[in-house]
């Protein structure tokens, strides 16, 4: 066990856990902010994207130990009311049917448009490629991220 010190939406947290524990465990079990999910463990699926430092991570794989001392931003974390233009274009688009993969999309969808403000249809495929949606709404998908952009410019 190993005591990190993390900075997760902000606030900072201490915790007392095994460096090879994954962020996603961290965050759901000690944080209690489970909106990131779990789905395959490998990161492979993208259910359990974040940002760290401003980049799209996917949690299940990353070690707390490489994520001490970085900024750490949960879906929970993109804004504080669900306000965020992806989060509403999601709402909008009615993009979510099951819904398990949403936060790790919307996380990926918001790290694309903070590096690409005004994404091709080509770029959306390219940034999304891993983000798995079991219930099929990439067309939906990409219809909220294309909203989100004209929101944000």
């Amino acid at each position: 066990m190993a005591i990190f010190n993390l900075t997760i939406n902000g606030k900072k947290h201490q915790v007392d856990v095994a460096p090879e524990t994954p962020v996603l465990w961290v965050l759901r079990d000690h944080a209690n902010l489970v909106g990131t999910k779990f789905g395959c463990g490998i990161g492979q699926c993208g259910a359990c994207t974040i940002h760290i430092d401003g980049v799209a991570t996917r949690s299940c794989s990353l070690p707390v130990s490489g994520a001490a001392d970085k900024k750490i931003t949960t879906i929970e974390g993109l804004s504080e009311n669900a306000n965020h233009p992806l989060q509403e274009a999601w709402i909008e688009h009615d993009v979510p049917q099951c819904g398990y993969c949403q936060a790790g999309q919307i996380m990926n969808a918001a790290s694309l448009l903070k590096n690409n403000p005004n994404p091709t249809d080509s770029d959306i495929d390219a940034a999304m490629n891993g983000n798995i949606c079991r219930c099929g709404t990439y067309v939906r998908i990409k219809a909220a991220i294309k909203t989100a952009a004209e929101k944000m410019s």
